[in-house]
C-alpha cells in the first residue's frame, strides 16, 4: 500500500468534516466526488448552491452528499462577523467590515467555519496563492500553544523507496518563512519531526538534515553558520531528535557519499526529512524533485496552527486533493 492509500484509510476510521471554499474550480469539485464516494470526510463547500450544482452536474460528478453553503444566506453569519470583529478590531477591523470580507472572500468564510468548530479543517489553494489560504489562518487560526514558528511543509512520495521511509520525505519550509533566522529554523526543525511521527509513521525515528551547501565546514560563510547554529539549536531544544547539519543534499540520502562527507552521523544517508535554509531552496527542491523525479508532491501543508489549514498548489489535479484532504483530517485526529 503506498503513503496516500495509507492516509486514505487511517482517515476513515475518524470522519472529519472538511471545508473546500473553492467550488467554483472543477478540480475541486472532482476531489469531493472522489472523497464521498471513499467515504474519507464529509466535505462542505462554499458558493452558490444551484451554480455549484450545475458546474458538478455538466462533468457528471456526484456530489449530492456534500453540504454546500452561501454565506449571503447563512443563518450564522452575523455572529461569525461579531467574532471576526472581536478578533480583529484592535487591526482597526469594524463589525460592517467582517461581515463584507466573509460574505465576499470563501477562504475567510471557510476559515472562521473552522475557528467555530463547524467543521474540523480547510483545504485552498487550488485556484488562489498561499498568501490567500494562509493569511486567514494566521489572523483567525493562529498558532499553537508553545509554537513560535508556524511554518509549511510538503509530503514527498519517490518512486524510488530506497530513499527516505520507504520513499517518503519531509521537505520543510516549502511555502511560508522566506528566510527564517536561526530560531525559526530550528523550530521548522522541530514541527516537522513532530508531523512526521503524526503523518508518516509513529514507529520509526524522524531523521533531520539541515541542508546547506557545505557539509560539516567543506565551506565557510554566513549562511553556512545560520544552519549550523539551527542545528546546535534544535540540539538543545530537543537533545533526543535524531538531527545533523550542515549537510549537502547528496550527503543527507545517499550512503555512500555520507561515509566519505559525514561518516560517524545518525542522520546522514539516511535522512526522511529535509530541512532547506529558505524558501527560494526549498520551493525549487520540492519542484525539481516532484518534476524530474516523478514524485507525488502534498502540500503547502502547515504545522504550528492551533487547527488544520492546508494550502495546494496551484497545479494540483483531484488526486492531490484528495490526498491533501485525508491528510488534513489526520491532523485533525490529532487535536482529538
Amino acid at each position: 500500500m503506498g503513503y496516500i492509500e495509507s492516509v486514505k484509510e487511517k482517515a476513515k476510521k475518524n470522519i472529519k468534516t472538511i471545508v473546500l471554499p473553492e467550488a467554483d474550480d472543477i478540480r475541486i469539485l472532482e476531489a469531493t466526488d472522489k472523497i464521498l464516494k471513499e467515504n474519507i470526510a464529509n466535505v462542505i463547500l462554499i458558493g452558490n448552491e444551484d451554480e455549484v450544482s450545475k458546474i458538478a452536474n455538466s462533468k457528471n460528478f456526484n456530489i449530492s452528499k456534500a453540504t454546500i453553503i452561501d454565506p449571503n444566506n447563512f443563518d450564522k453569519i452575523d455572529k461569525y462577523a461579531n467574532d471576526l470583529y472581536e478578533l480583529r478590531k484592535a487591526k482597526g477591523m469594524t463589525f460592517e467590515n467582517a461581515k463584507k470580507l466573509l460574505t465576499e472572500n470563501s477562504r475567510y468564510f471557510g476559515t472562521m467555519m473552522v475557528k467555530e468548530n463547524d467543521a474540523d479543517g480547510l483545504v485552498s489553494g487550488a485556484s488562489h496563492t498561499t498568501a490567500d489560504t494562509l493569511k486567514p489562518a494566521l489572523q483567525i487560526i493562529k498558532g499553537a500553544n508553545g509554537v513560535k514558528t508556524v511554518s509549511a511543509f510538503f509530503i514527498m512520495e519517490l518512486p524510488n523507496k530506497d530513499f527516505g521511509e520507504n520513499g517518503v520525505f519531509i521537505f520543510a519550509d516549502c511555502g511560508m518563512n522566506a528566510n527564517p533566522d536561526v530560531e525559526q529554523l530550528s523550530d521548522i526543525a522541530i514541527s516537522s519531526a513532530k508531523s512526521f511521527r503524526e503523518l508518516i509513521s509513529s514507529n520509526s525515528e524522524p531523521r533531520v538534515a539541515m541542508l546547506s551547501y557545505s557539509t560539516k565546514g567543506s565551506a565557510h560563510s554566513e549562511l553556512v553558520s545560520k544552519v549550523v547554529n539551527a542545528t546546535n539549536l534544535v540540539h538543545q531544544k530537543e537533545p533526543d531528535l535524531l538531527v545533523d547539519g550542515e549537510m549537502q543534499l547528496d550527503a543527507a540520502i545517499i550512503p555512500e557519499v555520507a561515509n566519505r562527507k559525514a561518516p560517524g552521523s545518525e542522520v546522514a544517508g539516511k535522512a526522511n526529512i529535509l530541512i532547506f535554509p529558505d524558501l527560494d531552496a526549498g520551493n525549487i527542491g520540492y519542484k525539481l524533485t516532484q518534476r524530474f523525479g516523478n514524485a507525488i508532491a502534498l502540500g503547502p501543508l502547515c504545522q504550528g496552527l492551533a487547527k488544520p489549514i492546508n494550502d495546494l498548489s496551484r497545479g494540483c489535479n483531484a488526486d492531490d486533493i484528495v490526498g491533501v484532504v485525508a491528510i488534513t483530517c489526520i491532523q485533525a485526529s490529532e487535536l482529538d
